[in-house]
């Protein structure tokens, strides 16, 4: 509950930035704000400040901005404001001042993400130390993308579409933006360069995690299940693995298939804590039947803090929100391509997921998902889809080029056609969560 209610508000406060935008443009340009509300359905609060209705509703899952005059087209319907009303209606401002005040909330959610993340690596980022390393493989997956195209355990990547990269995080950001093209990986195999492939129709957005690639991970614990095995032997956070019987433990990834070997047997472990080696003894426990043995420990994912001077901070969040937009509108682009899955559409509930889940951790983590979730936000209102402002701003920039508006049939056709068309978005956006939350 804690995170869902931690989600709506974090989601609260980019539609408040967004629906924002319209408001004040709106105020600059003369137009007359009727009400600003947060959420749709039933008013659960409702204020009135000068000539505007403020109001907080029952939906929490968008907001508006009503306008004197807005919407309108019909010559009877403007015939009934006075002539002070008309100079405030939106309807009758020209067509720039439209078209700024139905830019203004899209571009706000894009300028957010300026201003947050240089907050963000002011306070400091924790990232994985391993973001920074040279890209080798330090474990393949059995029976996935990357083991049955070839790859093996040590690896080196030096290049993703000739694409040079030399860190895990480099190569990660140029295998988001080929989503859904051949991937050609040129490797360096013990001291040899070896070219491998793997095909589109294996590709994802998730990095290369999702082919089965994982980094090298020293066998550390970073936590112990309650009443497993590791626990009762008196194993701790931060001990190092050696080795268990007589067979030494290289990395975490040596564990599993050592464990199921030794089976329901007593087996000692050597343990390097504090700098002391020690020895402890347990006996895996299978849980299920026909299920693996386990001794209920995680690895320690070593992280790193990094935090930025004023300038600096600005300049890295400058960067890392060119960053995001990019990479947001390849993925838009490579979706309507059809070059990925509509299955990596996430909805309302996945967006409360990831935002409550990131309030429930520190500051920076907070603004660093405000700041993604915006941009999406931001460029997702500017497709040239009718009902969404990315469709206005459509009929008003043909406007301008025609000197004329579209007739009411016109526009009335468009919202019909938009109006399926995001229905038909929300309703895939909603089953994809939904899957989401049953497979997961």
């Amino acid at each position: 509950m804690t995170t869902i209610i931690a989600g709506i508000l974090m989601l609260g406060v980019l539609v408040f930035v967004h629906e924002l935008g319209h408001f004040w443009i709106a105020k600059l340009c003369g137009v007359k704000i009727l009400k600003f509300s947060l959420g749709f359905g039933p008013k659960l609060v409702s204020r009135v400040w000068g000539e505007t209705e403020y109001l907080i509703c029952a939906i929490p899952l968008g907001g508006y901005v009503q306008m004197l005059g807005e919407g309108s087209g019909e010559q009877g319907e403007e015939a009934e404001l006075s002539s002070e009303e008309k100079q405030r209606s939106f309807a009758e401002k020209p067509v720039s001042k439209r078209l700024a005040i139905v830019s203004a909330g899209p571009l706000m959610n894009l300028l957010l993400p300026f201003l947050i993340l240089p907050v963000s690596f002011m306070f400091g980022v924790q990232t994985p130390v391993y973001y920074d390393q040279p890209p080798c493989v330090g474990y393949v997956v059995p029976e996935t993308t990357a083991a049955q195209n070839g790859f093996v355990t040590g690896d080196c990547i030096l290049s993703v579409n000739q694409q040079p990269v030399a860190t895990w995080n480099a190569t990660n950001k140029v295998f988001v933006a080929e989503a859904g093209d051949p991937l050609d990986f040129v490797v360096n195999r013990n001291g040899q360069r070896v070219e491998l492939q793997i095909p589109s129709d294996n590709n994802s957005l998730e990095g290369l995690q999702a082919l089965g690639l994982l980094p090298f991970q020293v066998a550390r614990i970073g936590n112990l299940a309650e009443g497993m095995p590791a626990e009762k032997a008196g194993l701790q956070k931060g001990d190092l693995i050696l080795q268990i019987g007589d067979i030494p433990i290289n990395s975490w990834y040596d564990l599993k298939k050592v464990i199921q070997n030794i089976g329901a047997s007593a087996v000692p472990i050597l343990i390097e804590r504090s700098g002391k080696k020690l020895t402890v003894e347990l006996v895996p426990e299978q849980r299920e039947a026909d299920g693996d043995y386990l001794i209920g420990i995680a690895p320690l994912q070593e992280s790193q803090l990094k935090r930025f001077g004023f300038f600096a901070a600005f300049r890295e969040g400058a960067s890392r929100t060119w960053e995001l937009i990019d990479l947001t509108v390849t993925f838009v682009q490579k979706l309507f391509s059809g070059s990925v899955s509509a299955k990596n559409i996430g909805g309302p509930i996945t967006v409360v997921q990831v935002a409550g889940q990131a309030a429930q951790t520190d500051i920076s983590a907070i603004l660093s998902v405000l700041a993604f979730i915006s941009i999406q936000l931001g460029i997702l209102n500017l497709l040239p889809i009718p009902i969404l402002d990315g469709g206005h701003i459509l009929f008003y920039l043909l406007e301008l080029i025609l000197r004329r508006p579209l007739s009411i049939r016109a526009r009335e056709m468009a919202q019909q056609v938009g109006m399926a068309m995001l229905l038909m978005l929300m309703v895939l956006a909603f089953y994809n969560d939904i899957v989401r939350l049953w497979s997961g």
